[in-house]
């Protein structure tokens, strides 16, 4: 059964930059397609970044680009989020998502795309 843990979230003030980690188990990592995905209060659960299983290919949402960056370590089964200039319209609970199917280059932008989720980590930006 494979299980994703996130961690690193926290309170930091707007301009200011966060990391998130991912550790998986169960499964093989390096054939997993990984993202990130973020809710608001409120709000719809919503595509943050996404890296395909090789770490070749990665795609983030408008929102963020620029300003975070997806990377993974097959070797120790982790996904991050190094999260820039952040600013208080990212203050949510983000989410790690993967799936055994990614191909190739493949990475996913929805939330049906991908089977497995983490519990999530709240992230917030005071301004």
């Amino acid at each position: 059964q494979v299980q994703l843990v996130e961690s690193g979230g926290g309170l930091v003030q707007a301009g200011g930059s966060l990391r998130l980690s991912c550790a998986a188990s169960g499964g093989i990592f390096s054939t997993y397609a990984m993202g990130w995905f973020r809710q608001a209060p409120g709000a719809e659960r919503e595509f943050v970044a996404a890296i395909s299983r090789a770490g070749g290919s990665t795609g983030y949402a408008d929102s963020v680009k620029g300003r975070f960056t997806i990377a993974r370590d097959n070797a120790k089964k982790t996904v991050y989020l190094q999260m820039n200039t952040l600013k208080a319209e990212d203050t949510a609970v983000y989410y790690c998502a993967g799936d055994p199917r990614g191909r190739g280059s493949t990475w996913y932008w929805r939330t049906y795309e991908y089977m497995y989720w983490g519990q999530g980590t709240q992230v917030t930006v005071s301004s």
